[in-house]
């Protein structure tokens, strides 16, 4: 069985600090002023605690507490913080992996989930998700043990009937060859316990991500289309905080898709969450220490117990060998600590192992990537909506400047009849009304009419020549 540490108890749910290591709630007892109250609000968190059976439950714990829970520094709890504006970061570390993404602020563990913010309506989803995946590995995993217990059992018993020393090994290794034929027929892997939390979390933010991407897809192409129709105020305004929004979370995608290809191009960082190895490691180690010591605390039990009624020759002799094993135990022990630590890092450095966890972060980054080559197809469109209506601003403000032209020519030759028709309107003497008979009346009259007239004519004549010459040099469609 996996060693798992308990779950906080109800009863120390409201608050799981010790008064005596808690440097706010002593502030509090010492100080019954608001400002050491404040002070123990801030240093305390409501966290949310989903232990290795899916069991949750709202603790208070401040960030020492914390620190000592999980083993990370105050450095890594910092980027939790909400009110420091981080960017997206995931990081493994000896007993925890820290995820800071999107809404997601949550410490794992090889057997228990930390989240902060909680009550967030964003997160509920995530905690339901979580506490299913939870509990579903927590009842594959009993019935996985299970299985193997069985097959051990029952292999043990078939080889009790030979030789028990020499048929020993052999009995483990057709009970894991089973168990691994088992498993291959079921097609059924389990994934450890913090990968399990790291994939909810990151199918969370992936999802969440891809769906402000769909849902501003959806927008914006109306609007575009719309903005593409008819240029005014209110549909500029729309495409403009459609684009504000296009750029925002296409920063956000960026940044979540840089953390999980920083992971996948670091083997140490992906060989450093798996937790579970780790701890595992750790305890064969520890327990093949406390074992190795306890045989040799018999041997010399017993050599004591062997030598009482033999003569002081026997009892130098005998302590003289004590000397000689107890030295040879201090040599075992310092090879032992040696190769655990050696074992430990062969632990970490082992690139095989970080295989399971690099296809787990690939399928996400692939998710990540085509919400991101979304975002940049919509970009894209944008920016093709925005050419075009550039392109079409400059047809209009190409045919007022037409328009202007040939208003300006028609103003030149209409001014120019004016001043005809202001000379003929001075105050002076002209002979062709001086008639005062009605002949040469009638013909002042004639030439008046066509004087008018041919300067009319003249005038229009004019203006088509100016017309077809703009054309002819390209000035005018």
């Amino acid at each position: 069985m996996r060693g798992r540490r308990p779950p906080l108890s109800k009863d120390n749910a409201v608050d799981t600090i010790p008064e005596e290591d808690d440097p706010a709630r002593t502030a509090s007892h010492t100080n019954v002023g608001g400002v050491a109250l404040r002070k123990k609000a801030t240093g305390v968190r409501h966290w949310l605690l989903l232990d290795s059976m899916g069991q949750a439950q709202v603790v208070e714990a401040g960030k020492h507490t914390v620190m000592r829970r999980t083993g990370l520094p105050a450095r890594d709890l910092r980027i939790l913080d909400p009110i420091l504006s981080y960017p997206s970061t995931v990081l493994g570390r000896e007993r925890a992996i820290v995820i800071n993404l999107e809404h997601i602020k949550a410490i794992i563990t090889a057997h228990e989930v930390l989240l902060l913010n909680s009550k967030d309506p964003s997160v509920a989803p995530l905690v339901e998700e979580l506490q299913r995946c939870i509990v579903r590995h927590h009842h594959a995993t009993a019935s996985q043990e299970g299985r193997a217990n069985y097959f051990d059992t029952e292999w043990r018993n078939l080889y009790d009937l030979g030789e028990p020393q020499s048929k020993a090994s052999t009995s483990r290794e057709v009970t894991a060859d089973r168990i691994h034929s088992l498993d291959s027929r079921d097609g059924l892997k389990l994934l450890q316990f913090e990968f399990i939390a790291l994939e909810a979390c990151l199918e969370a933010a992936c999802s969440s991500l891809e769906k402000e991407a769909r849902t501003l897809d959806e927008e914006a192409h109306p609007a575009l289309d719309k903005l593409t129709t008819k240029i005014n105020t209110l549909n500029l305004e729309r495409v403009r905080q459609i684009k504000s929004r296009l750029v925002a979370i296409t920063g956000r995608v960026q940044k979540v898709r840089d953390e999980l290809e920083h992971l996948l191009d670091d083997d140490e960082d992906m060989a450093e969450m798996y937790l579970t190895d780790k701890m595992e490691q750790q305890q064969q180690l520890d327990n093949a220490s406390v074992s190795e010591q306890a045989a040799v605390e018999q041997v010399l039990r017993s050599q004591m117990e062997d030598d009482d009624d033999d003569d002081d020759e026997r009892v130098a002799g005998m302590k003289a060998n004590e000397g000689d094993i107890q030295q040879d135990q201090f040599v075992g022990g310092r090879d032992s600590r040696g190769t655990r630590t050696s074992n430990a890092r062969s632990v970490i450095n082992k690139h095989h192992d970080v295989e399971e966890l690099e296809m787990l972060l690939e399928a996400y980054f692939v998710q990540i990537d085509g919400t991101l080559n979304k975002l940049s197809t919509l970009r894209e469109y944008v920016d093709d909506t925005e050419d075009y209506i550039n392109i079409m601003l400059d047809d209009k403000q190409n045919h007022l400047l037409q328009m202007g032209v040939m208003l300006s020519t028609a103003t030149l030759i209409v001014g120019a009849l004016v001043v005809m028709a202001g000379a003929f309107g001075m105050n002076i003497t002209i002979e062709l009304f001086n008639g005062d008979n009605p002949a040469d009346k009638e013909t002042g009259m004639r030439k008046f009419l066509f004087t008018v007239g041919g300067g009319t004519t003249g005038g229009i004549f004019l203006y088509v020549i100016a017309v077809a010459w703009y054309k002819n040099k390209w000035l005018l469609d």
